[in-house]
């Protein structure tokens, strides 16, 4: 027998695992009554399930679902619950956009099952980056959500030398000082030689995020406070990858960008938890919202349930 939970659907596609947050509270007579709402998708993290770091995500699609926006989450091939094994090199596949096939597919199924008028695409940090490759290949995608994404070439390989410095320039006031003093010589350094993106920029998804977010796809990035800037600042001496994209985005594309304030990276904490939906509901009524033709027929039928799969036990 499938665990289930009140309000949620588990279903299983293609060896992946999906968690459905049927909507409530839809008002009688409103587009979303009439089938015209838009899917909420969210992809996880590195080594995160589809229930987000502190099931974070849980609580975020129920927010959605509970204010009537169909949400789903999914452990993707190689996290959480799939059925597969991560690849060898988990993100360098990431990076070089290996699950955006899967993640195209995947809209294209959920939007047809459940007679969706298109999905949006929440992706945190790695989930990001597989957001922006998805949404170049599939004609499903009305928006994206990317939380604390990155540009450049990731590693996890970090050598421990390096780890055990940076936590000392955290703690000890003289790391601390000699931390800043070091990215000021960095900024001075790129500011003389006028460079350009980094070596380790991820030039691929920079294309495919020029190609996305020009063919007017609108995108809304949501940002944690970094400890050694203010606002939406890049750190110094680090490359501004958010101006970058800001400006190779174009005049005409649809850009929104918010600091949510006091969360960590994760965005798992309280004030994460709280605001991460609160944004992307408003987000989603003044801009995805508008954007589904009204002319949509009034009657899409109901929705498609799909039954999961009894082979296995899961949770919701």
């Amino acid at each position: 027998m499938e665990q289930t939970i009140e309000g949620r659907e588990l279903v299983s596609l293609d060896g992946m695992w999906v968690t459905y947050h049927r909507p409530r509270g839809i008002r009688p007579h409103s587009r979303a009554a009439r089938g015209a709402q838009a899917g909420v998708l969210f992809l996880n993290g590195l080594y995160a399930t589809r229930a987000g770091n502190g099931d974070a995500a849980v609580g975020w699609a129920s927010a959605l679902a509970a204010a009537g926006h169909p949400s789903f989450r999914v452990d993707l091939p190689g996290f959480g619950d799939s059925d597969d094994a991560p690849p060898a090199d988990w993100l360098g596949y990431i990076n070089s956009g290996g699950y955006g096939a899967k993640v195209s597919t995947l809209i294209e199924e959920l939007v047809r099952r459940y007679k969706l008028p298109g999905m949006v695409v929440a992706g945190h940090c790695a989930g990001a980056v597989s957001a922006i490759y998805a949404a170049a290949t599939s004609g499903q995608c009305l928006g994206m959500v990317l939380m604390d994404p990155y540009f450049n070439m990731q590693r996890l390989d970090t050598p421990k030398f390096r780890q055990q410095l940076n936590l000392w320039s955290r703690r000890s006031h003289l790391g601390g000082l000699l931390s800043g003093a070091f990215d000021l010589l960095k900024q001075v350094r790129r500011k003389l030689r006028q460079e350009g993106l980094p070596a380790n920029a991820n030039v691929k998804l920079l294309r495919c995020w020029k190609e996305v977010v020009r063919g007017g796809v609108p995108v809304l990035i949501l940002r944690a406070p970094s400890r050694r800037s203010a606002g939406l600042k890049a750190r110094t001496g680090e490359f501004d990858y958010l101006q970058h994209i800001l400006a190779s985005a174009g005049q005409q594309a649809s850009v929104s960008v918010e600091v949510v304030d006091g969360s960590n990276h994760s965005f798992s904490n309280r004030q994460g938890r709280a605001a991460i939906p609160q944004f992307i509901e408003k987000w989603l009524d003044s801009t995805i919202f508008t954007n589904i033709s009204t002319a949509l027929p009034n009657a899409m039928g109901e929705n498609v349930i799909l039954m999961p799969s009894a082979r296995e036990s899961k949770t919701a």
